[in-house]
């Protein structure tokens, strides 16, 4: 008889205690997806004899085709651990680097994780960016070694050797908890083998042991690799089912709702923890204000536009108004419901410490905050990806009167997708999509635009540089109003490195409208090394730039404090040099005349003598542009390593590292994005197939001085820029 599954999360969802929100998250291939159908099958929620093969959260077409997660899927779980009942929402994420975006917003629903590695490739690249991604939004990580299997059969270990290969990966696990953690976390999220926070098994084979487990029951890793050797993984299943020793270190390791939010909302939320909505989220309280967040929108052909939205206090029920924060504006809950995989079950209301969906919101997007009609509160902070998109393609319809619906379709990609930058030049007709890849852009928008039939052009991949400045203007810079009546004065430095540094790590906001009195932020930037009296005049940090207004006596400076922003927002988003967007400068405003009359200084006025005064500051602080690389690990077979290093050396890569290991050598590069295309293939034709690469981390690096004038002149002939570094105005 099938499970109630709403009805019996209906009774379970206001009973804290006993609520989980978890992840999966791994390296490409680690297994995650598999496991997750395990999970279900322990729930009652697929056949077990179809668990491993499903792929329930692999619902998307694209996905099932090209063998990979693509979009996180989110399913709600009923298992019993120890006698009592849990409701456990699981999120299951991608593993390709290219879709990071959707485990980054996965991990703000989310309050734990369960790391999955594969026993025999070990800690890979995107194991420590998955670990990155969920330690920065505070979720607590277990961690789930898999495919043990193919150390027996492949490499026939013996039970010292498996042990060895264990500790190797918990030891690296925890290197990487301590290298990202906050201090608090460092040595209380480590995971251990002996706690039970560590398991072992082989998800496509349906076990699993923890130590714990193997003391309760007497199994040991000698009956393991026994089992596996004589063909007997169903009898080992049985013994050691999968799902119970993975739900019970969920359970007993991940900490409930009410328990996470105690310390994960001073993480992401910047609003004040003594009001009352701050209160209700710490308390995780179901009939308090409403407060959630959007960690996901995607289309149904059914119902339109479904969000996704972890409830932090109140509860959402169907019919209600609610608000959105950062759209001023409010919209009808239409229809509420709880995830099974590819379907939604429709409920009356969820409320606070679980993960709904919502449809009805047709004006939300990803990284929005809800709240009840008429609550005035902080918005929650920006959900941001670790990496930055380094590859862009112009599109653009083959059809003009396609346009307006290919527009249409660009604006919804950057609303389900934030990671996806969409930006829309209607002077030009430049339609410029970029993304964390090349296959991100393939997948989530040249592949969607021809479901829905809209045929484009799509120009060869485009780097976006970045422009920042070697030293300080020599003086202040002039910038004069086009009426002549108002006029400005700008410096421009670089920001101080260690700040800069903290703004990459994200320890500091890299794109905040500074409040009155932001204690917190201010306390950080003067223990970083800035003069307290500085840090009082900044007014905002956009991109990693900062703008600092150190005028002085100067009469209606705050009534066009706004303009100055946008002035601001403007001259760093296209730089002096090639339009391209700037980071890394601190501007300040030094010094203003103003015309006394306000109808004389408004924003036709302003706007254009600030953008123009501080691209020129940059320029006499000597700019240069930044070219992004890309450090990736690259694995080849030792007699294959020729044809590897001489394809990084002629795409001017530096080798950082070189190690081998069983025959194999992994080689740490980095290489220049612009360099990049057409990379994998290459690499491939190299190595006779045998060379694989995967990423590490993207820097932003100074292009060498030879290469820099003819980059310059390829941009600006691409977007049609004259030569002139700043139109009069």
């Amino acid at each position: 008889m099938a499970r109630d599954i709403a009805g019996e999360v209906k009774k379970l969802m206001r009973q804290v205690e006993q609520i989980r929100n978890i992840g999966t998250v791994a390296h490409i291939d680690h297994g995650k997806t598999t496991l997750s159908d395990n999970l279900l099958a322990g729930a009652g929620m697929i056949s077990e004899e179809l668990a491993g093969k499903q792929q329930m959260m692999d619902y998307d077409q694209q996905e099932q085709e090209r063998g990979i997660t693509i979009y996180a899927a989110n399913a709600s779980m009923i298992h019993e651990v120890g006698g009592k009942t849990y409701l456990i929402n699981l999120i299951d994420t991608p593993g390709h680097v290219d879709f990071g975006g959707d485990v980054t917003r996965a991990m703000r629903a989310v309050d734990g994780v369960i790391i999955l590695t594969d026993a025999v490739e070990g800690v890979m690249p995107q194991t420590e960016t998955v670990i990155r991604q969920a330690i920065r939004e505070r979720v607590k990580p277990i961690l789930f070694i898999n495919k043990v299997d193919r150390l027996i059969k492949e490499l026939k270990l013996s039970p010292e050797d498996m042990l060895e290969q264990f500790k190797g990966i918990i030891n690296e696990v925890n290197r990487l908890i301590q290298q990202y953690a906050e201090d608090a976390y460092k040595d209380k999220w480590l995971v251990n083998v002996n706690d039970g926070s560590v398991a072992f098994g082989s998800a496509v084979r349906k076990w699993a042991v923890s130590v714990p487990y193997m003391k309760k029951t007497g199994i040991s890793f000698k009956d393991v690799i026994d089992h596996t050797e004589k063909q007997e993984e169903d009898e080992l299943a049985k013994k050691a089912p999968l799902y119970r020793i993975v739900m019970d270190m969920v359970v007993h390791h991940l900490p409930n709702p009410k328990e996470a939010q105690t310390y994960r909302i001073k993480k992401i939320w910047s609003g004040d923890a003594d009001s009352q909505v701050g209160k209700d989220m710490a308390a995780c309280n179901p009939e308090g204000i409403l407060a959630g967040v959007v960690t996901k929108i995607y289309p149904d052909p059914h119902a339109g536009y479904v969000a996704t939205v972890r409830i932090f206090s109140g509860k959402i029920e169907r019919g209600q108004e609610v608000y959105m924060v950062s759209r001023l504006k409010s919209g009808k809950v239409q229809q509420v419901s709880i995830y099974k995989g590819g379907q939604r079950l429709a409920m009356e209301e969820v409320v606070a410490g679980n993960i709904v969906g919502v449809v009805g919101l047709k004006d939300a997007f990803s990284g929005e905050t809800l709240t009840a009609v008429g609550n005035d509160m902080p918005g929650f902070e920006a959900i941001k990806h670790i990496f930055e998109p380094v590859v862009t393609k112009a599109i653009e319809p083959k059809q003009p009167k396609q346009l307006s619906k290919f527009i249409a379709f660009l604006k919804q990609t950057g609303r389900e997708d934030p990671t996806l930058q969409v930006k829309i030049n209607e002077d030009t007709g430049e339609y410029l999509v970029s993304g964390l890849g090349e296959l991100h852009l393939e997948a989530k928008v040249e592949r969607k635009l021809k479901e829905e039939g809209i045929e484009v052009d799509v120009s060869p991949p485009i780097v976006i540089y970045n422009e920042s400045i070697k030293g300080t203007t020599p003086g202040p810079v002039e910038g004069k109003s086009p009426n002549k009546h108002n006029r400005f004065y700008v410096t421009a430095e670089p920001v101080p490195k260690a700040v800069y540094d903290a703004m990459l790590k994200g320890d500091l906001p890299s794109d905040y409208e500074v409040k009155k009195k932001d204690q917190e932020l201010l306390d950080k930037l003067v223990n970083l090394g800035m003069d307290r009296d500085i840090v009082k005049k900044i007014k905002l940090i956009h991109n990693r730039n900062i703008l600092l207004d150190t005028t002085y006596g100067v009469q209606s400076i705050l009534e066009i404090m706004e303009m100055v922003k946008e002035a601001f927002r403007e001259a760093t988003n296209e730089g002096p040099l090639a339009r391209e967007p700037v980071t890394g400068v601190l501007v300040k405003m030094t010094d203003a005349k103003l015309h006394e009359d306000a109808i004389h200084r408004g924003p036709a006025q302003v706007i254009p003598a600030i953008r123009k005064a501080v691209r020129n500051a940059m320029i006499g602080a000597k700019t240069f542009i930044f070219e992004p690389k890309q450090i990736i690990r690259i694995d080849v077979p030792t007699e294959q390593l020729g044809g590897a290093s001489k394809e990084v050396n002629n795409r001017r890569g530096q080798i950082m590292e070189m190690k081998e290991e069983r025959g194999v050598t992994s080689i740490t590069t980095k290489l220049p994005v612009a360099e990049m295309f057409g990379f994998n293939s290459a690499l491939k034709s190299a190595t006779g197939g045998l060379g694989f690469y995967w990423l590490i981390d993207i820097v932003y690096e100074p292009l060498p001085k030879e290469l820099e004038a003819k980059v310059i002149a390829g941009i600006k002939q691409r977007k049609g820029i004259k030569d002139d570094t700043e139109e009069e105005e």
